[in-house]
């Protein structure tokens, strides 16, 4: 069930993209059309992931498994920073504050998790270590609460925003329903997935993740962290953008 659902949101996303790229050509590649790219790579590698549960766990060398079974999450946080990034640009505008920085950081961040993430794989691909494990879950756990801090920052900080503009602002109730619910999902599931990892990791031998006699319990695990909370994304940000230039339409330079 969940790998036909990861399947049907990739299409979705696929879909959602180029219906983007058909409305707005002339833009390129703005951070909205590249959300959604990311998100079918995202629900792409996972649905493959679903369908060949157990020969992913066959694979070798070691590596693989590991590449495979962890870099769909961090694929996921990426992507979903991204959205942060794109908040925290419209609210330092509104408010006239610099935006230089918010990319440098958002790459900055992203850089690093990737690093130290293929650090901790070679690591243990040279020389298996139940502590360095323990550590690159631990990391997971703490990649997750990165990502859930930063919706609740932005995401809150545009949803308070956006609560002081006038009644009769236009689109200003949609907004605010999109901006809250969008914090909401996605804060929960990063939460989720962070409290989950970390009783798995103090807990290894009942609450493990990703193992080869669990797959139903992993398929539960990862539709509510990450199957469920991008096919809400993408229901609540259906929406095209408009022809003509918006303020709040901003092209990736």
């Amino acid at each position: 069930m969940s790998c036909l659902l990861a399947r049907e949101c990739n299409c979705c996303y696929l879909i959602q993209l180029i219906r983007i790229e058909v409305r707005v050509p002339e833009y390129g590649w703005t951070t909205q059309k590249v959300f959604h790219l990311m998100n079918f790579i995202v629900n792409g590698v996972r649905a493959i992931m679903f369908g060949f549960h157990t020969g992913v766990f066959l694979l070798l060398p070691k590596l693989l498994t590991w590449i495979l079974l962890e870099l769909p999450g961090l694929l996921f946080f990426s992507t979903y920073t991204l959205l942060v990034l794109f908040w925290a640009e419209i609210y330092h505008q509104a408010r006239s504050l610099p935006t230089d920085k918010l990319r440098i950081v958002y790459i900055s961040v992203n850089t690093g998790m990737y690093f130290i993430q293929a650090c901790i794989w070679i690591y243990l691909w040279i020389d298996y270590s139940t502590v360095v494990q323990f550590i690159g879950n631990i990391f997971m756990a703490g990649v997750s609460i990165i990502a859930a801090l930063g919706f609740l920052l932005y995401g809150g900080r545009l949803f308070f925003m956006l609560r002081r503009f006038p009644i009769e602002s236009k689109g200003r109730r949609k907004k605010l329903h999109e901006v809250g619910s969008v914090t909401a999902i996605c804060f929960t599931c990063f939460i989720i997935r962070c409290v989950v990892v970390l009783v798995s990791v103090f807990d290894s031998k009942d609450a493990s993740l990703d193992v080869l006699y669990h797959p139903v319990l992993n398929l539960i695990y990862y539709t509510l962290v990450e199957v469920l909370p991008s096919a809400l994304v993408l229901y609540i940000l259906r929406k095209l953008p408009p022809k003509r230039v918006s303020a709040q339409y901003h092209p990736i330079r």
